[in-house]
This record gives C-alpha cells, structure tokens and sequence, in this order.
C-alpha cells in the first residue's frame, strides 16, 4: 500500500486493526458466506475482513464512521459490484434502506468496546430482519452475552440478548492478532435472531425497563429493588420469590414480571 494510504489505528474510535491470516480465515469460516446472500460490515477498517466476505460472493455493505478510511477502502474495493460503501455511524443506521427481505441479512463486526453494547440493542431491535450476527467482541462482554442464571456474569446484557437469540461463544482471539494489541483478549460470538421467542413478552420495552431495575443494585434482593415497579403481590402473582437476587432468575421469570407490569399498566 503506498504512503498515501497509510493509516494509523485511533483511540477516539477504539480502532485495533486484525492482521492476523489465521484468525480471519477463522471468522470467515464461521461466517460461511456465499454467494445470493447480503452482508452488511460494521466498522471494516482496513478491510482485513471486507476482501474474504466479498470474495464469496455475496452482495456487501459496509459502514464506516472513520472519514479517514473511506478513501483506503473506496480505492481498495470500488472496483467490485458487490461493494457498497456507507460513511456514517452505525448507531443511527437505517437497516430498513438495505430493502433486504425479513431474516435475511447476515451481520459481521470487530466491534470497538465503547460501543457495543449499544450498538447491539441497536441491532437487536431490528433483530426480524437479521439472519445472523458474527462479531469481534471484548471477551468479558461475550462471556456475559453466554452467561446462564446464577453467576456474576449474568445480567441486563444477557437477559436481552438471549431473549432475541441464541447465542455461541465460538472462540477467543489473544491481543497479538491485531494491531495495535487492546489490552484486553478478545472472542468471535455468533447470535442467531430465534425465529420463535422461547418467551416472548406482552411488551419488550416493560422487560427491559423490568431487567435494567432489578440489576441496578444487583445485590439487593427483587422486593427491594423492584419496588418502583411492582409490590410483593405483583412479584408473587408472577410466580417469583422476593427474597431472590435478580441473577438468580432465568429470562422466563423476568417475562412474567414484565408481564404483570405490563397487566398493571391496563
């Protein structure tokens, strides 16, 4: 790559560059994308993955919030018909426009830390048109996305997303695979969007906001830390013991709470 289209990785974005051809011949095998499908990049960077992902075939958006790297790989990819390029944040992107059919889109992403989870819920509410997800994630942040009832890992990141999809901890990644090396180790989750809800809620808004009270102080039991939202009846009448600590509900007995919130509420 000439001079010109040098690039150094920024703090600002949380940018750690993959370079490792092992680790991303491993993701692009997970991914297993071909061609006829539509894919849509999350924060491509310089690429590493965007060249395997087009060389399948399938029609690809990528968007990318660093104007820095547009030109690198508008020069490096505009030549292929199945590249499209967007120059924006993808927490305000409109899935929607991709005009892609439901379940259908395939999402990949080396997700900088300072916004992942965010930008999950982004994408969990949009979960009816995603086929799958396949991100680069902090580890702990994947460890709490796979995490069951009972343990400190579980909480409002795992209730949330588990209730939208399955969810696999595929395999770590160590700091040497990018450049420059985060500080932190770093793993490949697969999220598969359910196309039943093993428990779906009256209304998901009422579960988040039921899920985000309860872990708010996580050692407090759900009397005490519920009791904005619903009193020792309501708490009983959903079939849950009061004297429990919020990790030691499953993501069925967080609906049933949500769900006598939201019969409260009419």
């Amino acid at each position: 790559m000439n001079e010109h289209y040098q690039h150094r990785a920024r703090k600002r974005f949380g940018q750690n560059f993959l370079h490792d051809a092992g680790i991303i011949d491993r993701i692009l095998r997970a991914i297993h994308a071909k061609a006829g499908e539509h894919l849509l990049e999350i924060g491509p960077g310089q690429g590493a993955l965007t060249e395997g992902l087009l060389g399948s075939g399938a029609q690809l958006d990528v968007v990318e919030l660093d104007k820095d790297l547009v030109p690198i790989l508008q020069h490096k990819f505009a030549g292929r018909d199945n590249f499209r390029l967007h120059q924006g944040d993808a927490l305000k992107f409109d899935f929607n426009t991709l005009g892609v059919p439901p379940r259908s889109l395939k999402v990949v992403g080396n997700l900088p830390y300072n916004i992942s989870t965010p930008l999950i819920f982004h994408l969990l509410a949009h979960a009816g048109l995603i086929r799958d997800m396949h991100f680069m994630l902090q580890k702990e942040v994947v460890e709490r996305m796979a995490a069951g009832p009972g343990g400190g890992d579980w909480g409002r990141l795992s209730i949330m997303v588990q209730y939208h999809c399955r969810v696999e901890h595929l395999f770590n990644v160590g700091p040497g695979a990018f450049n420059p090396p985060p500080k932190v180790d770093s793993a490949i989750v697969r999220l598969v969007p359910h196309e039943v809800l093993p428990h779906p809620a009256k209304d998901p808004a009422l579960l988040e906001r039921v899920v985000r009270e309860a872990f708010n102080q996580r050692r407090k039991t759900l009397r005490n830390t519920l009791k904005g939202l619903l009193d020792s009846q309501a708490i009983e009448a959903a079939g849950v013991d009061g004297s429990l600590r919020p990790e030691q509900l499953d993501l069925a007995a967080f609906v049933r709470l949500a769900d006598q919130l939201a019969a409260r509420q009419d």
